[in-house]
Order: C-alpha cells, then structure tokens, then sequence
C-alpha cells in the first residue's frame, strides 16, 4: 500500500506553506497530507487591526483563537490526523521546526500509528525541554531579537505569542530574512511571510515530552539536516541527532543533508520532494 505523507508544520505556519512541495511530491506520485494544528490555518484569527493600514495597538490587544490551545491539544489533533491517514497504509510523518515537539509526543504515545518519521531541521528534546536548548552553546548565535522585532502585544496578557508578519519595517524584515531564508529574495521572503499567521500557542511541552527510548526510539527515523539553517543551527541539529542516537544505540537515525536555510526546502521545494519521495518509496507497514 502506498504511504501516506504527513507534513506537520513550525511555529505561525500552517498547511498553506507545504502546497509548493505537496505539487512536487504529487508529481512524482506520492500523496500527501499537510496539517494544520488547532488554531491554524483556516482557524487562524487574523486581527482586523492587522490588516492594511494596520492599528498597531488593536493588533495588541484583540483576543486570539490560539489562547488556551495547549500541547496536549496539538498532540490528540495529530493523532486525529494519523489514525485517519493510517487506515490507508503506511503513515511517512514529516516534522519541521517547533512540529518536531509535537511529533516527538505522539511518537512518544502511539509509535503504532507512524511507519517512518522524518524531522526537517525539527525539534526533537532528547536530553532537555525545548526552552532549556536555548541556553545551550549550539545556540548562542541565534539573534533572540529577531521574534522580538515583530512581536506584538503582552503574551501574558493575549494568553497566546503574536508576530507583525506584514510589518513594512526594513530592520525586522532583515531580521527576519537573515534568521529564516538568508539564500532567497526579499520577494521570495514576503511571499511566504504572507502565508504565516501572527499567533503562536504558547504551550510548546515540556520535560514529560522528551524523547523516550521504549516507544519513539523504536521507530525508523530520519534526520534532515538543514546546511544553512540560521533559527535551528547546524551545530544544534547534529546534538539532537547525537542525543537520539545515544538513547537508542542500536536504532540510530538515517541522516541526510539539504543545503539551504530554514525555509529554503519549502521555497524551492524539488530536492526536498525527491528525497522525501526516496524515503517513502522505502517505507513499508510498521506492524
């Protein structure tokens, strides 16, 4: 039976942001399903405020969807997801950034549901939470101001995290293109900061979402390691990968390697598809 390619996306985006690679995957004859988490996509709140010309101090204080959504909430969402998509064969679970987290979750809960899962420059905590990584050496060339150049609002206050993403602001544009696609266009950077959403759950697990050996590390899993990654760096990927190897010795990762930054395999999607394509093409029943 073919597999079934689950894309679980990061932090404001949405399924909108896999369409260019579902084409390619599509085309090379693979079918695929791209998720959008409680709150997400279509259940997005976007602000009348945040609309042109946009009311900065409206956009700070309008309630939001995502208030209250919480990691459990991501979690039985995704396994919704899965148990649907694995009633018609092998399931090819597909994280990138913040959806790590959640994937490793459910990896964590119900390995029975995922025949193969794939991160792309994700989060997978093995050693530490997610928020602890961040204090880490692999991390210290990360620019903290950059989410802080667009937040708006008091995320205590909102209950949720909100980002400008049509700011016209030249030093958070550069920001933010220099943390997510340095190797694309300015034009390439507006087109996919227009498929993102200004709200973010705050809830992003905790020290119980770990990895753990006796049910994620039983599964086939991938590592892709994204070359030029500024917001998820090279150095920090390969610890996570060390980490999960470590914990399951005899179960290690299939490494591979795209060049590009952080959003550079969504812009220009082919290599991506190609070897996604290889790994479900290879991916049989997990009994």
């Amino acid at each position: 039976m073919q597999p079934t390619v689950v894309l679980l996306h990061g932090a404001f985006a949405n399924s909108f942001s896999f369409a260019p690679l579902q084409a390619e995957l599509g085309l090379l004859g693979h079918r695929s399903v791209a998720v959008d988490l409680p709150g997400h996509g279509f259940g997005a709140t976007y602000p009348r405020a945040y609309q042109a010309p946009q009311d900065l101090e409206g956009l700070a204080t309008t309630p939001g969807a995502l208030k209250g959504v919480t990691h459990a909430d991501n979690i039985a969402h995704l396994i919704a997801v899965l148990e649907r998509a694995r009633a018609n064969g092998p399931v090819v679970l597909v994280a990138h950034s913040r959806g790590g987290v959640v994937a490793t979750a459910v990896a964590n809960t119900r390995p029975d549901l995922i025949d193969r899962l794939v991160y792309v420059a994700a989060w997978c905590p093995v050693d530490l939470e997610v928020a602890a990584y961040y204090a880490e050496p692999e991390m210290a060339a990360v620019d903290p101001d950059t989410l802080a150049l667009v937040l708006a609002g008091n995320p205590a206050e909102l209950g949720l995290i909100r980002g400008n993403f049509r700011t016209a602001d030249e030093g958070a544009l550069a920001g933010l293109k220099a943390a997510f696609l340095a190797d694309g266009t300015d034009d390439e950077l507006l087109a996919f900061l227009a498929t993102l959403q200004p709200d973010e759950s705050l809830d992003a697990g905790g020290p119980d979402d770990r990895a753990r050996a006796g049910s994620w590390g039983r599964l086939p899993r991938t590592y892709v390691r994204l070359t030029g990654d500024a917001s998820l760096p090279l150095a920090l990927q390969d610890r996570l990968i060390r980490e999960g190897d470590a914990l399951t010795p005899d179960h290690p990762f299939d490494v591979r390697t795209l060049d590009g930054s952080h959003l550079r395999w969504l812009v220009h999607p082919e290599p991506a598809a190609r070897m996604l394509a290889e790994i479900a093409g290879a991916t049989v029943s997990n009994p």
